[in-house]
């Protein structure tokens, strides 16, 4: 039988204390927090691989190097709310969760969308919300956000999204920049973002946060 709790004590130090990931709230929720029911009973074997896991519609359990490294860049503060833009099956929303006031999960599947509220409900996560709808409108009706979380690479983040951006506000992404993607941590000050760019990662692109391939003549 798979000891999980073994495992995610392993990850802890040999995947993200060995990568950079020092925040010791980081550290402490996401030793806390079970990746593996975030997964199907037949990949959760895999939860703690160090390579992401493809589950369905495009969405994937981002590895925990890559997930461990954006919310340290994310900062994200206790009084904060915070938004998880292609949230799957809600495991970014989950670690969130243990650093944040309140989550907003927000998940364009309808079904992938069902799995999260029911792993988030099942370990009693009730600061988190689930929202279903579209990636790339964000959910303007509960904004303006702390934080902003993107749950995969996308190749752009929709301007809908931006303006639901707090005042001193951050957003982190993994911006595909070619074969590669490099994580971007962009800040809100007097109503313009600035950007800088922190780690690279290859993480699977969301599908709705992908550019369409144009023609080649």
């Amino acid at each position: 039988m798979v000891n999980f709790a073994t495992l995610r004590a392993t990850m802890v130090d040999s995947q993200l204390r060995t990568n950079d990931v020092n925040d010791p709230r980081v550290l402490a929720v996401m030793g806390a927090v079970p990746r593996e029911r975030f997964l199907p009973p037949a990949k959760r074997h895999l939860a703690y691989v160090s390579e992401p896991v493809a589950l369905s519609q495009g969405r994937s359990l981002l590895d925990p190097r890559a997930a461990g490294k954006l919310m340290q860049l994310a900062e994200i503060a206790e009084g904060d709310v915070v938004l998880v833009v292609g949230a799957g099956t809600g495991y970014l929303a989950a670690v969130a969760a243990g650093l944040a006031s309140a989550v907003v999960a927000l998940e364009e599947d309808e079904g992938i969308a069902q799995q999260a509220s029911t792993a988030l409900r099942e370990l009693q996560l009730d600061n988190v919300s689930t929202v279903n709808g579209r990636l790339a409108d964000g959910v303007p009706g509960q904004g303006p956000f702390d934080v902003i979380l993107i749950g995969g690479a996308a190749d752009e983040v929709p301007q809908a999204v931006f303006a639901q951006l707090k005042e001193g506000g951050r957003l982190a992404v993994i911006l595909r920049q070619g074969p590669l993607g490099r994580a971007h941590l962009f800040v809100k000050s007097g109503g313009a973002l600035s950007k800088r760019i922190a780690f690279d990662a290859t993480v699977p692109v969301l599908p709705e946060l992908a550019k369409a391939p144009g023609f080649v003549f």
